[in-house]
């Protein structure tokens, strides 16, 4: 019979199962708010608020799963606890605008062109064209306002990028493909293909099968100790304090694997993630550990075609980070790459806040609040 302890964990996976972070719900903007088509054919919706204070702020959202196929839609319009981004905006006199990209998947590059043609537009659109615009973004949205944070010309006072890969997009990528291979070393033969090859049926089964196969294994009480390994190597944060947290951060990481991968390697025109000459360590024999781990050669081509995705640390206009300390999907390490390529100019417009909790993108509204009046104080 199943330990209390299995049960519970259990009984948290399937929760978690549904709530996977690849496969993003649409948000909708409140009533009252156009919408319309740029010209890439994204869709843009805009708010505006019965006293305008004539400033704009611009929001890009996080990945949105390319798999299963989906109409491109509003994403990321709803706090953590509850809060309308829109309504929050428009309550403090702002104007809202957002964009659904062009495509979904990894669209970062196309994001970036969208939120510029989504400017132009909500200029058209606004009784007259706004005396200060801001970029917020969270996610995948928050490395598309670091972009634009450093791209001229302004066209931003300043920019909150909120849980974004900031610091080295290559570096997020090689996170979640050393997940996944240490997961299928230390639980072998329980997921279809491999880091760099996910095959149809584990995207097509992963919430129903393969994600509670993932969590039984994972908490079944003899493998717990594997299960803790496996995290300590990878880096890979849980709340000691909310045992189910482990569950949350196994299939969270995992599932992005699943999702992403196919998808990026058709975007990037090859296999980005690389291991061959990866030492992994903190394991209970890291010599075993590292000769029976897959190995993976990355594509030229796909690393060449992810320069672009790269930030360079040099700021335009400043530009206000917030991040958990226990995010396991962009890690919070991103911050510190990010300060450490900016120079000495580019650090004084640099203005990280970091909240000590567990979670991706997990702030309350009064967090989201404060990061965003430093942002608009910002010269």
């Amino acid at each position: 019979m199943k330990s209390t302890f299995h049960k519970f964990f259990f009984a948290v996976a399937f929760a978690v199962t549904t709530l996977a972070p690849s496969i993003a719900r649409a948000d909708a903007l409140p009533a009252g708010c156009p919408t319309g088509t740029l010209p890439h054919g994204a869709t843009f919706g805009i708010c505006v608020p019965p006293v305008w204070n004539g400033a704009l702020v611009v929001f890009a959202h996080g990945y949105v799963s390319s798999f299963p196929p989906q109409p491109v839609d509003f994403h990321n319009l709803t706090t953590f606890d509850g809060t309308s981004v829109p309504v929050l905006a428009m309550s403090l006199g702002y104007a809202f605008a957002t964009t659904s990209y062009r495509k979904n998947g990894l669209a970062i590059l196309e994001g970036v062109e969208d939120m510029v043609e989504l400017v132009a537009q909500a200029g058209a659109a606004l009784p007259h064209p706004p005396a200060r615009v801001y970029v917020v973004g969270v996610s995948e949205g928050g490395l598309v306002a670091a972009l634009l944070a450093e791209r001229p010309p302004a066209l931003f006072m300043s920019a909150l990028s909120m849980c974004g890969p900031i610091g080295n997009f290559q570096a997020q990528i090689d996170y979640f493909g050393d997940f996944r291979v240490l997961f299928d070393y230390y639980f072998p033969h329980l997921l279809p293909g491999s880091a760099v090859n996910v095959p149809p049926e584990l995207m097509a089964g992963w919430t129903t099968t393969y994600a509670p196969l993932v969590a039984a294994a994972i908490t079944n009480p003899p493998s717990i100790s594997r299960t803790l390994e496996l995290l300590r190597v990878a880096k890979a944060p849980f709340d000691p304090s909310k045992p189910e947290t482990i569950v949350e951060t196994v299939l969270g990481i995992l599932s992005y694997n699943v999702f992403a991968t196919n998808d990026a390697i058709a975007t990037l025109g090859g296999n980005p993630y690389g291991n061959r000459f990866r030492w992994y360590f903190g394991s209970s024999n890291d010599f075993a550990l590292n000769f029976g781990v897959q190995r993976f050669t990355e594509s030229r081509v796909a690393r060449a075609a992810l320069v672009p995705y790269q930030t360079s640390g040099d700021l335009v206009k400043p530009m206000v980070t917030l991040h958990t300390t226990g995010d396991p999907i962009i890690p919070v390490w991103h911050e510190l790459l990010y300060w450490l390529k900016a120079d000495g100019f580019a650090r004084t417009q640099f203005k990280p806040l970091v909240i000590n909790r567990y979670g991706h993108c997990t702030f309350t509204t009064a967090e989201v609040l404060l990061a965003f009046g430093v942002a608009t104080q910002q010269k």
